[in-house]
């Protein structure tokens, strides 16, 4: 009964369509303006969606009475729209940047987890080579380290000793410095998931350089975010003409606004799902249906790994976290228990004569100072030139993993960053639907 029901009630709604006249004025100006407009809406749609994800980067809006207090009664889902702000401010901020904290957790938990840890990464860095780049930044400037110590901490006595004895004393700690500095460099490497927390140091970058976040998704779904833009117009035109029927079928004013809704809300939804569905490639007949953002893997992979390696996983980036970053003190005692014998050996015979004279309190100050004033070599991490030469491993490790990625993994790379947000650009594209039918009604009329 249910079926006969059903189409019986298809009948009168195909004899209604049956009787559209297709020659009259004003259906022939709706088949020429309907279509259009959809056209353009669901381009604009797509193309201010895009913009809307990644701009601008710091929140832009007025303050508006009464909002801050309304804040605290809404539904969390709307607080954490980045068009309102605590503070009662109403504007806009960029998805991206908005989220960027989220979205950095997410990339290490979803992306660079899967490729690698930590160390893995550092080790890709070569200590080794590491190690002997500090050490020649560091001899040009080990004599001035170890002068400057002495003097703060027991000016008399490097005043008194020989010129002689002084140049032994450097000679020997010129000569000890390349076994300190690897001795330094393999005790990072052995304990570098205890001396920097990955995770922690991706978010703070990103937090610093919401841009380069940006810069990333941007450069890695290049070709998508074109094709998205696109869609909107190609989809746009065939449902137009669709609408067209619809509108001359049931000709009440609300119909287009209502179909501008759905046409605004289908574009997006459909956009992105075609950007990442399916994950696994699909045979229908003689055709072959995968997710755009799958088919590139390789290429995507890529790209990843170069931005990666240039901008976040680089050797001044984990030089900065060593030295300054929340752990930065486990680096520091670190630094302090290698050095130390390493000082007591390089003085040699006349360590016994310095604890004597400057007592062993201050002797020790002295070992300490010299693992803190170690640090200034730091600068050798921001060496461009050397950054470069090293990242290009880090590149190619990165690329070669991700490229091993299943593609459910891989998928998890972008769409994570941005799915709890999607349903924002779905409604974008609602509204401005529903904005263009009522253009449309207030250009042409009913």
């Amino acid at each position: 009964m249910t079926s006969l029901a059903a189409a019986m009630a298809v009948v009168p709604a195909a004899a209604t369509l049956l009787a559209v006249d297709v020659t009259s004025h004003d259906f022939l100006v709706d088949l020429v303006t309907i279509p259009l407009f959809t056209g353009v809406i669901g381009y604009l749609t797509n193309w201010s969606g895009v913009v809307m994800l990644f701009d601008p980067l710091r929140f832009h809006g007025v303050r508006l009475p009464g909002l801050r207090l309304l804040y605290p009664l809404l539904p969390r889902r709307v607080q954490v729209i980045p068009a309102i702000t605590d503070d009662g401010r109403l504007g806009w901020q960029g998805i991206v940047p908005s989220r960027v904290d989220k979205m950095a957790s997410i990339s290490v938990d979803k992306a660079l987890a899967k490729v690698g840890s930590i160390s893995d990464f550092y080790h890709q860095l070569e200590p080794d080579k590491v190690a002997d780049h500090l050490v020649a930044t560091a001899q040009a400037e080990i004599d001035d380290v170890v002068a400057q110590i002495m003097e703060r901490e027991h000016p008399q006595l490097w005043h008194d000793l020989p010129p002689a004895v002084k140049d032994a004393i450097l000679q020997r700690v010129r000569r000890e410095l390349p076994s300190i500095v690897r001795r330094i460099t393999t005790q990072i490497g052995e304990h570098i998931d205890q001396l920097i927390d990955a995770k922690l140091m991706v978010i703070r970058y990103f937090q610093q350089h919401p841009e380069k976040m940006n810069e990333m998704l941007r450069e890695v779904g290049r070709r998508e975010l074109r094709f998205m833009q696109n869609f909107g117009f190609y989809f746009g035109v065939p449902m137009g003409i669709v609408l067209v029927f619809i509108v001359a079928a049931v000709p009440y004013w609300w119909v287009l606004p209502v179909g501008g809704v759905v046409i605004g809300y289908v574009v997006n939804y459909l956009g992105i799902t075609m950007i990442f569905e399916p994950v696994e490639p699909r045979r229908v007949g003689p055709f072959t249906f995968q997710g755009l953002f799958m088919k590139r893997q390789p290429e995507v992979s890529d790209v990843f790994a170069r931005m990666i390696a240039e901008d976040v996983i680089n050797l001044e980036n984990v030089g900065n976290e060593l030295l300054h970053g929340p752990r930065s003190d486990r680096t520091y005692a670190m630094l302090e228990a290698t050095v130390r014998p390493a000082v007591d050996k390089a003085l040699g015979p006349a360590q016994g004569a310095v604890r004597v004279a400057i007592g062993t309190r201050r002797y020790d100050r002295i070992r300490d100072s010299v693992a803190t004033e170690a640090t200034d070599f730091a600068s050798a991490f921001s060496d461009e030139a050397f950054n470069r030469q090293q990242a290009a491993r880090v590149q190619t490790f990165v690329a070669a993993q991700m490229r091993r990625l299943p593609p459910a993994e891989f998928s998890e790379l972008l769409r994570s960053a941005i799915k709890q947000d999607e349903w924002l650009l779905f409604v974008h594209g609602a509204v401005l639907g529903f904005g263009a039918g009522l253009l449309h009604l207030a250009i042409f009329g009913v």
